[in-house]
């Protein structure tokens, strides 16, 4: 029988590094401006706009684009290229090395020094690292849930094309070292949902249900400034994403 637990709200007030605060970019222009985003964020995306009331037209990319990082990088020049000169906010992580060498084109790119989504919704790599490591967590947000290929599609992939019983053993030799699933609690959708939704996937698999509170402070901060060089990838016009700036610790 899976448990339902609840992480204490974490302290987010000393996630905002501002001690080497490096702003190469100005706050104050945000003529021609734009956000890229996964639909995965979608919801925290528009809860951050709405709670800053800044009102950028966004280009959404389908969430299925991050199992694939190549093609997510030529969607992401793709996308960049048919902007007028500008800033473009990225509101999303690496998603692997999707990243590395993107151009900025005629604009200047601004993303968050995160690994994934998780991480950014989580307010910082650390404390990713510090709850999975805790409570050997598979993280889940509802955008993830409407995901074209989360781990109930994929598991229901393998009932249809292995049987139950093998599917079974399957997921649990690839979910062996979780123990909980964590469900982020961002205030932006219903986590009664969430938890209502995963509940089978935590019976099927043999974990408990951990309700983790996070934040959209990072998003925040990505659409109103300022950006701290520690926090946030600042890529001027005609610049590249190198693949040293993407070590984050």
């Amino acid at each position: 029988m899976n448990t339902v637990n609840t992480i204490d709200t974490p302290n987010t007030a000393d996630t905002h590094n501002t001690a080497d605060t490096h702003n190469t970019a100005d706050t104050h222009n945000t003529a021609n401006t734009a956000v890229i985003c996964c639909r995965t964020l979608e919801e925290e995306l528009r809860m951050a706009m709405k709670e800053t009331k800044v009102d950028y037209p966004v280009i959404w990319l389908e969430s299925g684009l991050h199992n694939t990082p190549d093609k997510l990088h030529r969607r992401l020049e793709e996308e960049i290229g048919k902007l007028a000169p500008g800033r473009v906010l990225m509101a999303m992580g690496f998603c692997g090395n999707s990243m590395a060498g993107l151009g900025a084109g005629e604009s200047e790119l601004i993303l968050p020094r995160a690994d994934d989504c998780i991480s950014l919704l989580m307010g910082s790599v650390a404390r990713r690292v510090a709850v999975s490591q805790e409570y050997s967590a598979y993280f889940l947000t509802e955008g993830w849930m409407r995901g074209e290929r989360n781990l109930w599609v994929e598991y229901q992939h393998s009932v249809e094309k292995y049987g139950e019983e093998e599917a079974k053993e399957i997921a649990e030799m690839m979910y062996a070292h979780y123990r909980t699933l964590a469900l982020l609690d961002t205030g932006a959708s219903s986590i009664d949902s969430l938890l209502e939704s995963t509940k089978e996937i935590a019976e099927t698999l043999d974990l408990s249900q951990q309700v983790v509170p996070a934040t959209l402070s990072w998003i925040k901060q990505l659409l109103t400034g300022p950006w701290d060089s520690n926090r946030f990838i600042i890529v001027p016009p005609g610049g590249v994403i190198s693949v040293e700036e993407m070590i984050v610790s």
